[in-house]
C-alpha cells in the first residue's frame, strides 16, 4: 500500500468523491482507494488486472515495494550466511585448501547460491524464503502459478548477481566486500525499473510475463480446486465438466471465491454463461450453485479416474 499526501492528489480525490455520489460503481483505473482520514492522507493500493481463461478479469494487489526490498534483503542475508558458514566449515574447521578444492567449493557453495531463487520459487509456489516471510509471491499475468519456463526467465535476468556468487573464490575479503557493493549498485537499476513500470515489474518479470503480488491472505486447501465430496450416493449432474482443464477449474474456483467474498454474483454469472456456452449444457441452478455443483462433479469424477 502506498500512502500519498492529499495535497498532491486533491483533484483526484475530489473527482473520486463526486463521482461516487453519482455513480457508486466508479473506480480509479489500476488503483483502489482504501481510506480517507482527517483530510490528511489518501491511501492507494496498486492493482493488477489479470484476464482468466474465461475472459473474467481478476484484480490482485501488487506487492508494495518495501516488501519486495525486505524480501530481497532477507534472501541476500541467507546467501551470505550460507557463504561464510560454509567457508568457515571447509577452510577453518576442516582445514581444506581452497586452491586444491576449487571444484568442490563451486559444487557445495556457489551452485546452491546460484540456483537458490530458482529452486525455491519452483518448489514454494512462487516464493523464496524472503518472499514467504514478507507474504508476497510471483504469479503469471495469464493467471495462476507461472510455468517452469517463466521462473527460469526471471532467474536468468539476475545475471548481474552471478559475479558475486563465483568471484569470492579468487578474492580477498576486501574484494568480496567490493563485489557485494557492486551487486547492490547494479540493483539500483532494478529498483528504478520496478518503480517506473506499470505493474511494478523488473525486466525479468516483463520477459517472463509475471508479476509479484501481495499474498498476505492465508491460503488453505479450501482455496484450491479440491472439494471434499462425499462418495455415498453422490449423483453427477454435469459429466461434461471433465472436458475442462485443471486450469479452467482453478479459474472457476477463484471466481466463485471472489464472487462470494465480495458479494458480487455478476462475476459468477458471466462465468456461468461462458461455461454453458462452451460445454453446451443447461441448468436451472443459480450461478453460484451451478459453479459449486460443477466443482463438486469435477472433484468426484477426477478421483474416480
Amino acid at each position: 500500500m502506498v500512502r500519498v499526501r492529499l495535497s498532491n492528489h486533491l483533484l483526484t480525490a475530489a473527482l473520486y468523491i463526486i463521482l461516487q455520489r453519482f455513480g457508486p460503481g466508479f473506480s480509479l483505473p489500476n488503483y483502489q482507494i482504501i481510506k480517507l482520514t482527517n483530510c490528511s492522507y489518501l491511501a492507494f493500493m496498486s492493482l493488477v488486472r489479470i484476464n482468466t481463461a474465461f475472459n473474467v478479469a481478476l484484480d490482485f494487489t501488487v506487492a508494495p515495494f518495501h516488501k519486495r526490498l525486505l524480501a530481497y534483503i532477507i534472501d541476500f542475508a541467507l546467501l551470505l550466511l550460507w557463504l561464510f558458514s560454509m567457508k568457515y566449515l571447509l577452510y577453518e574447521s576442516m582445514g581444506l585448501s581452497i586452491r586444491n578444492n576449487m571444484g568442490f567449493d563451486i559444487l557445495v557453495i556457489s551452485l546452491p547460491m546460484l540456483f537458490y531463487s530458482l529452486v525455491t520459487e519452483l518448489l514454494m509456489n512462487g516464493q523464496t524464503v524472503g518472499k514467504k516471510i514478507m507474504k508476497i509471491r510471483v504469479i503469471s499475468l495469464e493467471g495462476g502459478e507461472p510455468a517452469a519456463g517463466q521462473f527460469i526467465l526471471r532467474w536468468i535476468t539476475k545475471f548481474f548477481e552471478w559475479p558475486f556468487l563465483f568471484g569470492y573464490i579468487y578474492a580477498s575479503a576486501f574484494v568480496l566486500v567490493a563485489y557485494i557493493f557492486f551487486t547492490g549498485f547494479l540493483g539500483i537499476a532494478v529498483v528504478i525499473i520496478i518503480l517506473v513500470s506499470k505493474n511494478s515489474q523488473r525486466l525479468g518479470d516483463m520477459a517472463a510475463g509475471t508479476v509479484v503480488v501481495d499474498a498476505s491472505s492465508t491460503m488453505s486447501v479450501h482455496d484450491t480446486i479440491f472439494l471434499d465430496v462425499k462418495a455415498d450416493n453422490y449423483r453427477v449432474s454435469f459429466p461434461e465438466v471433465m472436458r475442462l482443464s485443471d486450469s479452467d477449474i482453478n479459474t472457476v474456483k477463484s471466481v466463485l471465491n471472489l464472487g462470494t467474498k465480495t458479494n458480487n454474483p455478476d462475476i459468477c454469472r458471466r462465468v456461468e454463461y461462458k461455461i454453458k456456452e462452451v460445454l453446451g449444457i443447461h441448468s436451472e441452478l443459480s450461478s453460484v450453485e451451478f459453479l459449486k455443483k460443477l466443482l463438486e462433479d469435477y472433484n468426484f469424477l477426477a478421483t474416480k479416474e
